[in-house]
């Protein structure tokens, strides 16, 4: 029985040894990712935005006896919060349109003093930077698409914190209600 009449051999196809993408592609990618995976960030902080416009312009419009008050605050919030939605979900696929928008949005949150003027500080910091500018160039796309063995991990301590953080949010949401149920 020879090589070729024996369905258990190994193949004997070449196989090329393929590395990667482009390195200065993979280069500048490893530089902002870091950047990167901060906007997409913010896109999920505009979903949850959103998400809670949507559920206060229903609460308003079902809520409010008033129904020509309710009816027109609940539309605003509903535009508002369907257009963080959309504006998230650019910013999290890199959309050029988006930067702008984020960075509307990001101005007019800087009023919502103390925590908002931090958080949207940061957001502008992240959109108008240099490497902010440099993820919203249209070549960037093809980079991340050349690239997708680069993957941000997320730091061990930032997890640690983000868990402390939803313990308190279940906890300050928790003690209330237990206490009214006393």
């Amino acid at each position: 029985m020879t090589a070729q009449d024996n369905p258990y051999a190994p193949p004997t196809a070449e196989v090329a040894d393929i590395t990667g993408a482009d390195p200065e592609a993979e280069a500048i990618r490893r530089e902002h990712i870091k950047h990167e995976a901060s906007i997409k960030s913010v896109g999920i902080l505009y979903y949850l935005g959103g998400a809670f416009a949507v559920a206060m312009a229903l609460l308003f419009i079902f809520g409010i006896e008033d129904v020509p008050m309710g009816l027109g605050l609940g539309a605003i919030y509903a535009v508002l919060g369907v257009f963080s939605i959309a504006v998230g979900h650019q910013l999290r696929a890199l959309k050029p349109w988006a930067r702008i928008a984020g960075i509307v949005m990001a101005i007019l949150g800087l009023f919502g003093f103390p925590i908002g003027t931090l958080i949207n500080g940061y957001i502008l910091y992240l959109l108008l930077s240099q490497k902010g500018r440099r993820i919203f160039q249209p070549d960037y796309p093809a980079i991340v698409a050349a690239t997708p063995e680069v993957k941000y991990r997320t730091s061990i301590v930032v997890w640690i914190i983000l868990g402390i953080l939803l313990l308190a949010i279940i906890a300050a949401i928790a003690v209330p209600m237990v206490m009214i149920g006393r």
